[in-house]
């Protein structure tokens, strides 16, 4: 899958291990790296719906964006690319149409 990233800081802390550990804690940083590897090989975001850390819409205030869980209350966050993002007859997202999408943020969104 394409991915690219709401802003330079967002891009910096996930491709830098120093400003993952700065930014993370010692634990964490692992666990997103492996993340983005998973979604950078998917083909699109339903292949991450059989993989491990429960990806899924967010809704509320945070409509239009998914999350992937890193460890428990950390969450990386990020939206379909293409907008509008593509849906389904019903209306819902086409997971299976997605192929790029736009990191948004690692944080718990929950505290």
């Amino acid at each position: 899958m394409e991915i690219t990233f709401s802003s330079a800081k967002v891009e910096k802390l996930l491709a830098i291990e120093s400003a993952r550990v700065r930014a993370l804690g010692p634990e964490a940083p692992r666990l997103v790296y492996r993340r983005m590897v998973q979604l950078h090989a998917a083909s699109d975001l339903a292949a991450m719906a059989t993989l491990p850390g429960r990806c899924h819409e967010l809704a509320g205030d945070r409509a239009g964006q998914l999350a992937v869980e890193v460890t428990k209350g950390l969450r990386l966050v990020f939206k379909p690319t293409d907008q509008p993002p593509p849906v389904k007859p019903d209306g819902g997202l086409d997971w299976s149409a997605v192929t790029a999408i736009t990191i948004l943020e690692v944080t718990d969104y929950h505290g």
